[in-house]
């Protein structure tokens, strides 16, 4: 098992995007925030999936990090 961080934002349709910023390109959505875990879980599980299948490596580092920017009034 590993934890993995995760992303989760609301479009203006209401569904909950769920991204997974360790492993580039594995996002999913549900109409729903326990949906979109779930769906996020199995997108997760189907990446490392195709990770091994092609020799990447499975861990792969990110940073979270925090940057100050202006906003315009």
């Amino acid at each position: 098992m590993r934890k993995f961080q995760i992303l989760l934002q609301q479009d203006r349709d209401g569904w909950i995007t769920a991204e997974c910023p360790e492993l580039p390109g594995c996002v999913s959505q549900g109409r729903t925030e326990a949906e979109a875990l779930v769906n996020i879980r199995e997108a997760i599980f189907v990446s490392l999936e195709a990770r091994a299948a092609h020799g990447l490596p499975l861990e792969v580092t990110a940073k979270v990090l925090e940057v100050e920017v202006e906003v315009p009034a």
